[in-house]
């Protein structure tokens, strides 16, 4: 009898020994509760010992966890509305007050509460700025500000919150179509104006041109006529001169000057009488009151006159 009493008593020894040892793992802290009351906290690896049976062990995650939230849509201060994700790192840093917090639920509890507290965060953070601050590329700010509005609440649970990142900022569906039409619209305008001040810029320009093109026409032209006014009064001069030192000479350059000039194409055609005074030289000195001298006689200027036009 003493034998298998002794092996039973062996056995509840061994038994009530391994039962009052318990290891906690580097990545863990752990609780041990008596009744549900927390009787030791564990937080550094190693063994540790309880009372068999009457004590409970509670482990945690002593590493950073994560969060993924599920899409929330918000109203920013522009009364545009948003859908928003948002993704959280956050750790167990009391492990007492997070048993309190959430009891036996453990981290699945503590996940939908840090849920709510985000959620209620990133309303309150982005609902104070408009809807521009929220879509830009820098958002760091608007994060740090959700992140240290949730650490607050949620240290009341035991959790720190170590980082806040908004993973997506879009315009609802049904807002979707609305909003790139009207984003159509401002580029359209937009384009609008600037062809309106490139053609407004393009009339001036002309404008310019033309008015800059008749003062130089106008100038040139002014120029012309002085340079031809100069002209003929050196002519008449010239002219005078010549009348002034033979009469004569200078009314036979004349007849020249006219022979010349109705007969300046080669298609010009005369018809007049033999005797007529276009080829009658002495005729035509007498009929501008010159005295056509001794040797020009009628036969001989008809002869020249008509040389010449030929």
């Amino acid at each position: 009898m003493r034998g298998p009493i002794a092996i039973a008593v062996l056995v509840v020894l061994i038994f009530l020994g391994l039962n009052s040892v318990f290891v906690v793992d580097e990545r863990e802290k752990a609780l041990v509760l008596r009744f549900g009351e927390v009787q030791q906290v564990k937080t550094e690896p190693g063994l540790g010992f309880k009372i068999p049976v009457v004590d409970t062990i509670v482990k945690y995650d002593d590493r950073i966890l994560s969060l993924t939230t599920q899409p929330l849509e918000v109203t920013p201060e522009d009364d545009r509305r948003l859908v928003v994700d948002a993704f959280a790192r956050w750790r167990i840093v009391d492990a007492v007050k997070f048993r309190e917090a959430v009891g036996a639920g453990g981290e699945t509890t503590a996940k939908s509460r840090i849920d709510g507290i985000l959620n209620n965060a990133i309303r309150e953070v982005l609902g104070s700025v408009p809807s521009t601050a929220v879509l830009s590329d820098d958002r760091t700010p608007l994060m740090n500000r959700i992140r240290d509005l949730a650490r607050r609440e949620a240290l009341s649970l035991g959790v720190d919150v170590i980082d806040v990142r908004l993973t997506r900022t879009d315009l609802p569906e049904q807002n979707l179509a609305s909003t790139y039409g009207r984003m159509r619209a401002e580029r359209e305008r937009e384009a609008a104006d600037e062809r309106a001040r490139g053609a407004e810029a393009a009339q001036r320009i002309r404008a310019t041109a033309d008015r800059t093109a008749v003062e130089v026409t106008s100038e040139a032209k002014k120029q012309a006529e002085i340079v031809r006014g100069e002209a003929d009064a050196q002519a008449n001069k010239v002219y005078a001169d010549a009348y002034g030192k033979d009469r004569q000479f200078f009314a036979f350059v004349r007849a020249l000057q006219f022979y010349a000039q109705s007969m300046k194409t080669q298609t010009s055609s005369l018809v007049t009488q033999p005797d007529s005074l276009y080829f009658d030289y002495g005729r035509f000195l007498r009929s501008i009151g010159e005295n056509p001298g001794p040797e020009t006689g009628a036969g001989r200027g008809s002869a020249s006159a008509s040389q010449v036009g030929q």
